[in-house]
């Protein structure tokens, strides 16, 4: 047990809040304490009925447990630490400063097509934007593909295809890390170009 409380505090904070909260919501729905339908994103419930807590909630549940479950949190573990512990060591607020740009740009686009979870969106946003960083790393997938890691996200979109997933998720994960990408790794870089992401002090 005290190996397992050492290890959980070794997550990075933000890592280890997120996959957490993940659990926690699972768990809460797999125990009935509180149904999807309570979670899901929903604007007309948010902006007139005033469930805020959707905002937050539609971001952390990946489904009932199994195979979609696993494989979403494992990812979100994966890539979520490696980004905390890789380009955004020591630069804790940056990288919540991701996650709310983000999860903001998902929102608002959520408001103009029909999708009811983001977090699958968000995974593919961190995977996208570990990948970026890391082109050189060469990537294994399920023994059967070798590949560089920017393309990553794409094997993921395609297995989301031949799965008969809502490829749509796919994309808007995509898009909005390589938003991210070029305002916080290109444009800068640019000539005449400047950071337009900048951590707020408070944070």
């Amino acid at each position: 047990m005290n190996n397992f409380q050492q290890d959980y505090m070794q997550i990075p904070p933000i890592t280890r809040a997120y996959t957490t909260a993940c659990v926690l919501t699972t768990l809460a729905v797999q125990l009935d304490i509180v149904s999807p339908f309570q979670l899901y994103f929903n604007p007309a419930a948010i902006f007139h009925r005033y469930e805020i807590w959707r905002l937050f909630t539609s971001f952390l549940f990946f489904g009932s447990v199994g195979f979609n479950f696993l494989f979403n949190l494992i990812f979100t573990y994966r890539y979520c630490r490696m980004l905390e512990e890789g380009s955004f060591r020591g630069r804790a607020a940056d990288f919540f400063l991701m996650f709310l740009f983000g999860g903001t740009l998902m929102i608002i686009i959520a408001l103009f097509v029909n999708l009811l979870f983001l977090g699958h969106a968000f995974t593919i946003m961190l995977v996208y934007v570990w990948s970026r960083r890391n082109p050189w790393v060469r990537m294994n997938f399920f023994g059967l593909l070798n590949f560089q890691a920017p393309y990553l996200p794409w094997v993921l979109f395609a297995l989301s295809l031949l799965l008969g997933n809502s490829v749509l998720v796919d994309l808007m994960g995509i898009a909005v890390g390589h938003i991210y990408y070029f305002l916080e790794d290109v444009f800068p870089n640019q000539v005449g170009g400047f950071r337009i992401l900048r951590t707020p002090r408070f944070l």
